[in-house]
């Protein structure tokens, strides 16, 4: 079975959950050890999907994209999540920042790679989190680390899987049975409706 566009948009919308986020962290140990409450998980991270920084400082960038970012734009990231660290009492940003990336449709080593080398050259500077709504309170200043993980798939190249492996780039596989099409989520029941609808209808 190849690697089709539902299942990358079924692992976008999981990650975007923090109880799916500690379940992908526990197949790498180093990152999984960052979390600072495993117990309050929400209160201990949080996945931002496809996110948005602002550069304070424009940067011209001459590779195959040619991207040129004037002082204070936003940009949206190439990666896939951002997960922050956050202190669950004082509900202050901490520690590094992890940046997923899940192998995409038709992508190849040179594409996947340079999502995470782009992610470096933005961040290496001043920038802050364009923050969800729900999480406006939070500081959004820049980590002082910034850490890649990798989502594949047993369909994945062997030369994207060598690559990563040659380049020091930690990833993890997860396998096409587990996931589940887009089509076959359940609605929204009652109660969750109510829960969103005081949140004004936003959720991250």
């Amino acid at each position: 079975m190849s690697i089709q566009t539902s299942h990358y948009e079924a692992l976008l919308a999981e990650y975007s959950n923090s109880e799916a986020v500690i379940t992908l962290l526990k197949q790498h140990r180093p990152y999984f050890e960052m979390v600072p409450s495993i117990r309050r998980s929400d209160d201990s991270l949080i996945p931002i999907p496809l996110p948005i920084v602002r550069l304070r400082h424009g940067i011209s960038y001459s590779g195959q994209q040619g991207i040129s970012i004037k002082a204070g734009d936003a940009v949206c990231l190439p990666c896939d999540i951002g997960i922050l660290m956050c202190d669950p009492e004082w509900k202050v940003k901490i520690g590094p920042e992890i940046f997923i990336f899940i192998h995409r449709p038709q992508e190849e080593f040179s594409d996947l790679l340079t999502r995470w080398r782009l992610t470096q050259v933005w961040l290496d500077q001043e920038y802050e989190w364009i923050m969800p709504h729900h999480y406006k309170q939070i500081d959004s200043q820049e980590a002082d680390d910034i850490c890649p993980l990798f989502v594949l798939f047993p369909e994945t190249s062997e030369s994207i899987k060598r690559g990563l492996m040659g380049a020091n780039l930690p990833f993890i596989i997860h396998s096409l049975d587990e996931i589940i099409d887009l089509s076959e989520y359940p609605t929204l029941d009652e109660i969750e409706l109510e829960e969103y609808q005081e949140f004004g209808g936003e959720w991250g």
